[in-house]
């Protein structure tokens, strides 16, 4: 047999396992509320060849792929226990279990590592809970799109209404239109229909009302048999808590606001300073994606090095309030045609730093450019550390920080040589440390950071409101801290 019919023959062999594996995943999604994760990537609803791809990303790690004959054992460890609502990271699993010396088999040491899941530890299930979208644009239909995807076992968020202003004929076949098709971000993982009489959506079962209104005080939501709501401002047409209040009708309960917010409003960036959010908080912002682009990994740096001072230059993509061609707007720069030039612009990450990490003495300074790209942001953070240190040292920790901390939901890391923006369409975490451009010189240290500002920053969005909620469920093996 020649080394190309052996190669083959392996993944015929892997595929065949990774096939295996999409029933046991979705059973215990559906109905245990457990989410298979692999190193922080879910794999629920993935195909055979995504589950193939996302077992390479281990060569992260170690150097070598994690292969499904070595992760399979785990995942049926896991369907003979009495699990409850988690997320269960295969990949830490055998990893973990590689490293300990006990001489554990997979399913003493799987039953061992998830304990806390399983029997009298484990936590109930959540009753649904409601989610209003007001605004239905790039960050709302992204949105939209991920709580249709977790709905899984019906349980968790429940997408129920979304708020637009009327537009005429037609308005929600084209409105469903653009969640089904979307230039950037591809089709949409499922089935849509219209129910123009009801004004409703159907997206994968899930009946979504579109209400009509030109203001948040004329809508009653308790009408629609919504209640205790979560409601996700995605216009930023009101950031500060007066205009956010207009938001608190029958049927609602907290505010969510996917723009940075002001005055006295809380910046959250998930995984940073999502456990300061106060139980009576009704109004919360989630921050800019540049904000919970740079955050998490000024954090990282922080806590390990120290930082003294910073500058965070954000090279951005254009965005819908910028002109197509040249025309009148309010900004100096952003009324020039996006598609054909760079266009300085200002950036508020820098300062809502502070509200994020207020134990942070450092000052930051920031600026932005817009260029002609639709989506995928770069951050180039600049650092003065506390103390010195070597570049291979920076890059095997931000390494460990993206597999085995508390934020690697956040932060990503690529080695790829030959990464560019696009690479990262569909990135779910706030930015991806790319670790060929980390450049370190002594108590300086450059951080490139690639970030989906739509994808990425409605992920995040996500996870504060499942953080809210109440559903977001613990992840096991637990955390390293």
């Amino acid at each position: 047999m020649t080394v190309n019919d052996d190669s083959f023959t392996n993944w015929k062999n892997r595929e065949e396992i990774a096939e295996s594996m999409i029933p046991l995943i979705g059973k215990l999604h559906r109905e245990r509320d457990v989410t298979v994760l692999l190193h922080s990537r879910s794999l629920v609803n993935k195909s055979v060849v995504s589950i193939l791809k996302t077992h390479r990303f281990a060569r992260q790690i170690a150097g070598e792929e994690l292969s499904v004959t070595e992760t399979m054992p785990f995942l049926k460890a896991l369907t003979t226990l009495d699990l409850g609502p988690s997320q269960i990271d295969l990949g830490m699993l055998a990893t973990l279990h590689q490293a300990d010396e006990r001489g554990l088999s997979v399913e003493e040491f799987t039953a061992e590592a998830v304990a806390g899941a399983t029997g009298a530890n484990k936590i109930d299930r959540r009753e649904p809970r409601d989610v209003v979208l007001y605004g239905f644009g790039r960050i709302g239909r992204l949105v939209a799109r991920l709580l249709i995807e977790k709905a899984g076992s019906g349980n968790g968020l429940r997408l129920r209404a979304i708020v637009v202003r009327g537009g005429g004929a037609q308005d929600i076949v084209k409105r469903a239109s653009l969640l089904r098709r979307d230039s950037i971000h591809g089709q949409f993982q499922g089935t849509i229909t219209v129910d123009e009489d009801n004004s409703t959506i159907v997206a994968n079962g899930n009946a979504i009302k579109v209400i009509y209104a030109d203001d948040p005080s004329h809508v009653d939501y308790t009408e629609y048999g919504i209640r205790d709501a979560i409601l996700i401002d995605n216009t930023g047409k009101w950031r500060d808590r007066e205009g956010l209040s207009k938001h608190l009708r029958p049927g609602i309960e907290k505010v969510v606001l996917t723009a940075p917010g002001k005055g006295d409003v809380p910046n959250i960036v998930h995984g940073v300073n999502h456990d300061t959010i106060k139980p009576d908080e009704q109004i919360l912002s989630c921050a800019s994606c540049t904000t919970n682009a740079i955050v998490p990994p000024l954090k990282a740096m922080d806590d390990e090095y120290g930082v003294l001072r910073g500058h965070v230059e954000t090279v951005h993509s254009f965005t819908n309030d910028q002109n197509l061609l040249d025309n009148y707007h309010k900004a100096e720069r952003r009324g020039r045609s996006a598609p054909l030039n760079m266009v300085i612009t200002e950036t508020g990450a820098a300062s809502a730093v502070a509200k994020a990490l207020p134990d942070l003495k450092a000052k930051i300074s920031g600026s932005s450019i817009r260029v002609p790209v639709p989506d995928v942001s770069i951050a180039i953070l600049n650092l003065q550390l506390a103390r010195e240190a070597t570049r291979e040292e920076v890059h095997n920790y931000l390494r460990d920080v993206s597999l085995t901390s508390p934020l690697k939901r956040q932060i990503d890391f690529t080695t790829a040589p030959d990464a560019v923006s696009s690479d990262f369409i569909g990135s779910r975490h706030a930015s991806i440390v790319d670790a060929g451009a980390l450049k370190v010189d002594g108590d300086n240290a450059i951080l490139y950071l690639w970030y989906d500002n739509e994808f990425g920053y409605s992920c995040q969005v996500v996870r504060v409101v499942q953080y809210v909620s109440g559903v977001e469920y613990p992840t096991y093996p637990a955390t390293a801290v």
